[in-house]
């Protein structure tokens, strides 16, 4: 059985012209090397699978080729390059910094730094991850990285050049590395397929691209994934159920769908969702790129360079643009970037994700803002011709009129009946004392008057006090009343005002 090698180890690059999308920093090390103008460390930073470690080997072969090209270019033949590609080389040393991170590490460098070089040129040590290292790791590196002897060269790697020392970064030459562009990795791709002698569709590698995200690394380990599950010409389907993307397809039928207002479409999606166990909010993430991409096309054309996009796709997605307008996409875009945030911590990921999908297919029913605004506009050009006199608002006539057979005779309104005072039955004296009304007497006539009534009272022996008018102050023996003589008072009262018929003027209470 054969040594089975993965493909980012099989076709790693041997050469500079090999390395994808960082031509400015390969040609500032070949200037280096031509010029003789080589600093004491360099550092090279960018996000994974962009070509650090390999742009850090190419670079110290390139310092100890025994036979370099005009080109400064390793010649991969002698002795020195076999053992760097290798990995046993005694001059180019490769250390992990997550797992050499501390000063006992650093010191064991120290101490063999002044050591010549067995074989090459120079003496160089690669540190990938440099960030892991720590604080005091830094510091004991510090003194050697200012004065290293001539043959010692530190080139380091690492995707977080923010957890580097500031004092480490002043002594490093640093290097940027950009994501590599997509149509390179679909380049590389294709060319590691045909060497295989694998069919592949186009489609199929732009998809494997575009989800590396700008790492070749990423890509080739993807493509080793998909070749191992679908043994044969690869297709757009497979790479789709290995990588777990919901195919452009179904996108392209959901635009269609909601254009013509086919809603159980969404449900139809959350259920392909769930039974092929997808994750919603990737999916969400899948909804944003797709609406993104439509804005995009909306404004700049298909032709947009910064659509990472086959011609197959850019046709499709021309032709799904043309159901939406910019003011949709901008406002699909929005919601779905929010649902993505939402969806993670939602209750029910499913009946949100349907709810979102929803509110995107009816979109199509909602008039753009910017037709109502022009509907606005013509309302008011309509009104500005054909103005209108504070004639053509007279409330119309509340008059009912009498219709003949060739005019129409206004009626005049019947006159409102006027209101009369009422006359009280029995004379209203100026006393303001209270009536029988008031007190909750009904007043009798004079034939249903109750037998005369003479209340049984104890005769006085005592001299009566003169009557006190109203308004003026009660005595004293009127203070006193009990309330049984009060009660005897009311009583009596009440029968006289029976017996009168009529009103009763309150005299003040005087003690019988």
């Amino acid at each position: 059985m054969s040594h089975y090698q993965v493909s980012a180890r099989k076709y790693r690059p041997q050469r500079f012209q090999e390395v994808l999308g960082q031509d400015p920093i390969i040609t500032t090390l070949k200037n280096a090397i031509q010029m003789g103008r080589l600093a004491n460390a360099y550092l090279f930073c960018g996000s994974r699978g962009t070509g650090k470690t390999t742009l850090a080997r190419l670079f110290a072969k390139a310092l100890n080729c025994l036979t370099p090209s005009p080109e400064h270019e390793p010649c991969n033949q002698c002795a020195s390059c076999r053992e760097i590609s290798t990995g046993h080389s005694l001059d180019v040393l490769e250390i992990d910094g997550a797992s050499h991170r501390g000063i006992d590490d650093i010191r064991q460098i120290n101490e063999t730094v002044g050591y010549a070089a067995a074989s090459g040129k120079y003496k160089i040590y690669i540190i990938d991850e440099v960030h892991m290292l720590t604080k005091e790791a830094f510091n004991a590196l510090l003194k050697t990285l200012e004065e290293p002897p001539l043959n010692v060269k530190f080139f380091f790697a690492t995707t977080e050049p923010h957890k580097v020392l500031p004092t480490i970064l002043s002594r490093c030459q640093r290097f940027n590395l950009n994501r590599i562009p997509l149509e390179k990795i679909v380049e590389k791709l294709r060319h590691i397929t045909q060497d295989m002698g694998i069919e592949a569709q186009e489609e199929a590698l732009h998809i494997i691209a575009k989800r590396a995200e700008g790492g070749l690394r990423d890509a080739e380990s993807l493509l080793d994934q998909v070749l191992v599950f679908h043994d044969g010409a690869m297709s757009t389907q497979s790479v789709a159920s290995v990588l777990g993307i919901m195919p452009k397809e179904v996108l392209f039928d959901f635009d269609k769908a909601g254009k013509e207002g086919h809603l159980a479409a969404a449900f139809e999606i959350a259920h392909h969702i769930f039974t092929e166990g997808k994750d919603w909010q990737q999916f969400c993430e899948t909804l944003v790129e797709h609406f993104r991409t439509l804005l995009l096309i909306k404004l700049s054309g298909k032709q947009a360079p910064f659509l990472a996009l086959s011609d197959h796709e850019r046709d499709r997605y021309e032709l799904s643009a043309k159901l939406y307008s910019q003011e949709q996409c901008l406002n699909l875009l929005d919601y779905f970037v929010e649902l993505q945030s939402q969806i993670r911590f939602a209750p029910s990921p499913r009946i949100a994700l349907e709810a979102g999908l929803l509110h995107a297919m009816r979109s199509h029913q909602r008039l753009p803002i910017e037709v109502l605004v022009h509907r606005l506009g013509e309302l008011e050009q309509a009104v500005a011709k054909n103005p209108t006199g504070p004639e053509s608002f007279a409330p119309p006539p509340t008059t009912p009129q009498a219709t003949t057979n060739q005019f129409t005779v206004p009626v005049a309104p019947k006159p409102m009946p006027v209101a009369q005072k009422p006359t009280p039955a029995v004379s209203i004296s100026e006393d303001p004392s209270p009536s029988l009304q008031d007190l909750g007497i009904k007043a009798t006539s004079a034939a249903q008057k109750p037998k005369e009534f003479i209340p049984k009272t104890e005769p006085i022996h005592e001299k009566l006090p003169a009557p006190i008018e109203l308004g003026s102050r009660p005595t004293p023996e009127a203070q006193l009343i009990s309330k049984q003589d009060q009660s005897a008072y009311d009583t009596r009262l009440q029968f006289a005002a029976v017996e009168l018929g009529g009103k009763l003027q309150k005299k003040p209470f005087t003690k019988f």
